[in-house]
């Protein structure tokens, strides 16, 4: 069984365009990701699933500089995108992230793939129920249900929005949502990026962890801005786009 995370990104962006290339400490958003997901035990490989818009051949590039195998294909079209993707890296447990994520704790992803591979749930994830803050995201499933998402689905969100059709319909899937620990608990926090004040912070988090240390956790970035409450206050004010 191979398990690959497969990571939607494009260089579109109402609030922030070009943001997955944005630079920390040298180095492009999307590349420190990558860099923190190939340390994850739980992973066979990872993949980028962009778009065939020109606008998108930067990420294309960056992905072969990395040597990050990389399908393109629909912007709209999001869940066919990642399936597509699928199909061509032959996986069977797909590890679904996005591109605006970059600070997510690898550890954090190994444990949700632990879970889905040790139990017998359709769909693991860290967000139906809040307590994770928006950017510490991830979702596991295998490619045989996004086959069958993707047959099922006919409303243009669901199709823009790759597990939307899983979270609405629980009835018809088993589902898993991991809760962080007492002392994790954060949903107000944002630590995801799609707006200057998302760059603004993660960029400060990256400059102040990552020079010391590379794999710095979760509980490394709560520690950091808990002694630091000001910097929290950075982007609080910004409200997630609703699907």
């Amino acid at each position: 069984m191979k398990t690959n995370a497969i990571i939607q990104a494009r260089m579109a962006s109402t609030r922030l365009p070009g943001k997955v290339l944005l630079p920390a400490c040298g180095k492009p958003m999307l590349e420190l990701l990558v860099e923190r997901m190939r340390k994850c035990r739980a992973l066979d490989g990872v993949w980028m699933a962009t778009t065939a818009n020109p606008a998108d051949q930067a990420i294309a590039d960056l992905c072969e500089s990395l040597g990050v195998p990389c399908h393109r294909g629909s912007e709209n079209n999001v869940l066919q995108r990642v399936l597509e993707c699928a199909v061509a890296s032959k996986t069977d447990i797909i590890v679904e992230l996005t591109g605006d994520n970059p600070l997510l704790d690898p550890v954090l992803v190994d444990r949700m793939v632990d879970i889905y591979k040790q139990n017998n749930y359709d769909f693991v994830s860290n967000i139906l129920k809040p307590g994770y803050p928006h950017g510490m995201i991830a979702q596991v499933f295998s490619a045989n249900l996004l086959q069958k998402v993707n047959a099922a689905a006919d409303d243009p969100l669901d199709q823009e929005h790759v597990t939307r059709y899983i979270h609405r319909n629980p009835a018809r899937f088993s589902l898993f949502s991991l809760e962080p620990a007492a002392d994790q608990i954060r949903p107000n926090w944002r630590l995801t990026l799609d707006t200057p004040e998302d760059y603004k912070l993660i960029k400060i988090i990256f400059e102040n962890l990552y020079p010391g240390q590379p794999a710095f956790s979760f509980d490394d970035i709560l520690g950091f801005l808990d002694a630091r409450p000001e910097l929290v206050k950075i982007n609080t004010h910004v409200r997630q786009k609703s699907e």
